[in-house]
C-alpha cells in the first residue's frame, strides 16, 4: 500500500484513539480531506520544483507503534545544551519521556501539547491558535490530521523567561521504518521574551521520516529566538513547517543549521500584523555525501514600517545538493519597508549542486528592498595568502569557510549554544581549528 492510502486510511483509527472535542474533531477532519486532496508534492510543483521524495515514500513506515524504549541520560546527553541550566520537552518515538524532561506550570506553561488538545483549561488558547498560521498544504495539513503529541508553550504577557527551553525529539530504531508527526505550538504575550532550542535526532541507521509543524505567535513587543540544529544521520529525513505569526513592534528570529540528514526541507513562513516588526531568518548549510537541504522561506509585509533580514549560507561538498526559495511579499499598505534578503553558496567540487531563487513582490512603492545570491568557489587569493603564512591548505581552506559563515553564527545569543554550532562546524569541516570552541 502506498502512503498516501495508508495514511488516509489509517486516520478514522486514529481519531478513535484520541480523546478531542469537536472543534479539534472538526479541525482534524478537514485536514485530512486537504491531504487527501493535494497528496504529497512533487516536482511538477513549482515549489518542489528542485527535490524528490520518490524515494523516502517508498518506505514501509510505521505510523503508530506500541513499542516502547527507555534512554538513559548519559547516552544523549551530548545532544542537549547540557552546559546551562533550561526547561527540557523530550520525545522519544514521538512519545513524551517524563524522566528526561524539565517542564514547568510554575508563571509560564512548558507542557505538552497532548494536555493542551484535550484539558479544557487550554481550551481558549487552541481555539485562538492551533492551526491559525499553517497555508494548508499537504505536510502542514497532514501533521494536523494526526497530531497528538509535541511541546505546547504559552508565556503570559510581562515574563522574561530565564531559561531557554529545549524540545529534543529522538528517535531510537524500534522500528524497521517510523513516521512521526510533532506539534508544536508557541504563544508568547505582550513585553514577553523567551529563547527556544529544537533538535530532531536519530539513534539508529533504520530510516525515519519526520513531518513537525511549529506555530509561533509573538504579541506586541515580544521576543522570541528560535534555535534549529540539524545535524541528523544520513537514514533520517525532516520536513519541518515553521509559521511566525508577529503583532506590532515584535522582534522573532530563527535561525537553522542544517549540517546532516538523508534530505531536510525546511518551509519557514513570517506573517508580519502589525507595524514596527523586526524579522530575522538566517541560516547556515553544510553537506556532502549526496546529502539535500531545501530552504523555503517566505516574509509577508502586510502593514508599513517593518523591517526584515535573510541571510542564508551555504557549503555544499560530494554530490550534495542544496535549494534555497526565498520569496518576500510587500503589500501596497506596507510602506517604508526595508526588506533584506541574501543567499551565498560554496561549491567545493564540480558535482555539488545549488538551486537558488530570491523572489521579490512589491506592491508598495516607497520600500527598501534588496535580493541576491552568488555561487562560488573559495577565493584562491586569499587561500595562497594563507598558505604563504605557513598554514597548512587543510586548515586554510577550512578558515576561509568558516568565515564566509561566520556572520550568521555572530546573531546566536545564546553563548553555550554558539559555542556547540562552532565544534559542529569544525567537524564538518574535517578540522581542529583554533578559533573558540
Amino acid at each position: 500500500m502506498e502512503l498516501k492510502e495508508k495514511l488516509i486510511s489509517s486516520f478514522l483509527a486514529f481519531e478513535n484513539q484520541v480523546n478531542l472535542d469537536s472543534y479539534v474533531h472538526g479541525l482534524r477532519s478537514e485536514a485530512i480531506k486537504t491531504f487527501e486532496e493535494k497528496g504529497f508534492p512533487n516536482k511538477k510543483d513549482e515549489a518542489w520544483k528542485y527535490t524528490s521524495l520518490n524515494k523516502l515514500l517508498k518506505e514501509d513506515y510505521t505510523l503508530f507503534s506500541n513499542k516502547e524504549k527507555t534512554l538513559a541520560y548519559r547516552d544523549i546527553k551530548k545532544y542537549f545544551l547540557h552546559e546551562i541550566e533550561s526547561y527540557k520537552i523530550i520525545f522519544v518515538d514521538g512519545k513524551y519521556s517524563s524522566h528526561l524532561s524539565e517542564t514547568t506550570h510554575e508563571g509560564i506553561d512548558v507542557c505538552l501539547m497532548s494536555a493542551a488538545l484535550t484539558k479544557p483549561k487550554y481550551r481558549l488558547a487552541i481555539e485562538n491558535y492551533f492551526d491559525k498560521t499553517t497555508t494548508k498544504d499537504s505536510f502542514d495539513s497532514l501533521n494536523t490530521a494526526f497530531s497528538k503529541e509535541g511541546a505546547f508553550v504559552h508565556i503570559p504577557k510581562n515574563k522574561l523567561v530565564e531559561k531557554p527551553i529545549q524540545i529534543l525529539n529522538f528517535s531510537t530504531g524500534k522500528e524497521d521504518a517510523q513516521f512521526i508527526q510533532p506539534r508544536n505550538l508557541v504563544i508568547v504575550g505582550e513585553n514577553s521574551h523567551v529563547q527556544i532550542f529544537e533538535r530532531h535526532q536519530s539513534l539508529t541507521k533504520n530510516p525515519v521520516l519526520t513531518n513537525v509543524v511549529t506555530e509561533i505567535f509573538a504579541s506586541k513587543r515580544a521576543i522570541v529566538d528560535y534555535y534549529k540544529i540539524q545535524n541528523d544521520k544520513p537514514q533520517a529525513s525532516l520536513i519541518d513547517n515553521t509559521f511566525v505569526k508577529q503583532k506590532q513592534q515584535s522582534v522573532v528570529s530563527v535561525h537553522t543549521f542544517s549540517f546532516g540528514g538523508k534530505l531536510i526541507r525546511n518551509n519557514l513562513n513570517f506573517f508580519q500584523n502589525g507595524e514596527q516588526i523586526d524579522s530575522t531568518l538566517k541560516g547556515i548549510t553544510i553537506i556532502g555525501d549526496k546529502q539535500h537541504v531545501d530552504h523555503n522561506t517566505l516574509v509577508h509585509h502586510i502593514e508599513p514600517n517593518c523591517e526584515s533580514h535573510q541571510d542564508y549560507k551555504g557549503i555544499f561538498g560530494d554530490n550534495a545538493t542544496g535549494v534555497f526559495n526565498g520569496k518576500v511579499i510587500v503589500e501596497k499598505e506596507a510602506q517604508k519597508t526595508n526588506a533584506f534578503q541574501a543567499n551565498n553558496n560554496l561549491l567545493l567540487n564540480d558535482k555539488a549542486t545549488i538551486n537558488t531563487k530570491p523572489q521579490l513582490e512589491i506592491f508598495a512603492d516607497d520600500v527598501k528592498c534588496s535580493h541576491g545570491c552568488t555561487i562560488g568557489q573559495l577565493d584562491e587569493k586569499a587561500l595562497f595568502y594563507l598558505k604563504t603564512r605557513g598554514i597548512p591548505e587543510k586548515e586554510a581552506r577550512a578558515l576561509l569557510m568558516y568565515a564566509f559563515a561566520n556572520n550568521v553564527l555572530e546573531s546566536v545569543k545564546i553563548p553555550e549554544l554558539k559555542k556547540r554550532i562552532n565544534t559542529i562546524i569544525a567537524e564538518k569541516l574535517g578540522v581542529n581549528i583554533g578559533f573558540d570552541l
